[in-house]
């Protein structure tokens, strides 16, 4: 096999791209979880520290939990649809100069091979290669670092974040909720503590950094927003 050829193969394996895509999914979804469990947790020990009565806290708990997780999906859903709009705007012009600028196009991709470190011959017949089988794909992974057959999908982003808030949401909520108003507080903060330290575990290894820092940073945040909001709530219990 020559070596354009070899280029033009990898050029064409789909498996990277959808390895990298689904691990930008499952950090958000880890990001998600996190935020659900943090700021819930906020709001349940709060009104915890203000009242035992459990409705109360039911309440506050569930009114978080929808607002957060309604407010993560249509943030996400806004930032991936502006997203999508650029990466097709992109595309709708890199179309109009292969069609309009086809031998000009074909000589900037081979120049971005040559910058690469291939010979010059070499970077034309790739470019040369690469345009024949899919032009558009070929320019817009190297010049737009755009997959045109894997555009973000903003409803699968709404989705994802609502869910994985929702699912991290129910942890303090739950914990606070089913057990005695003597252990309501200590079982909500050792619950939140192990979920922060898995996901912050997960965090880590999906991108391949160091466990320790991450589950460190995780769980001393949650920590400190269960603190603060605890002793908001004791404050304004007893004013009240």
């Amino acid at each position: 096999m020559s070596e354009s050829a070899w280029l033009l193969d990898e050029h064409d394996e789909p498996h990277h791209s959808g390895i990298g895509e689904r691990l930008n999914w499952l950090r958000a979804a880890v990001l998600g979880a996190n935020d659900g469990i943090v700021s819930t947790a906020g709001i349940v020990i709060g009104v915890a520290a203000a009242t035992t009565e459990r409705s109360t806290i039911l309440t506050a708990g569930l009114a978080g939990l929808a607002a957060g997780a309604m407010s993560m999906a249509v943030g996400e859903y806004v930032s991936v649809s502006t997203q999508r709009d650029t990466e097709n705007a992109l595309l709708a012009k890199e179309r109009r100069e292969l069609r309009e600028e086809p031998e000009a196009e074909l000589e900037e991709l081979a120049q971005m091979y040559a910058d690469k470190g291939l010979s010059p011959e070499l970077a034309h017949e790739v470019a040369i290669q690469l345009t024949a089988h899919d032009a558009l794909g070929a320019h817009a992974e190297t010049e737009l670092g755009i997959d045109p057959e894997a555009l973000t999908n903003p409803m699968q982003a709404a989705y994802a974040s609502f869910v994985s808030f929702t699912v991290g949401a129910l942890v303090p909520l739950l914990a606070i909720l089913l057990v005695a108003v003597s252990a309501r507080v200590p079982v909500t903060v050792v619950a939140v503590i192990a979920a922060l330290l898995g996901t912050g575990w997960l965090s880590a290894r999906l991108g391949s950094s160091p466990i320790g820092p991450a589950v460190r940073r995780n769980i001393i945040g949650g920590v400190l927003a269960m603190a603060v909001t605890y002793a908001i709530g004791s404050l304004v219990g007893t004013q009240i």
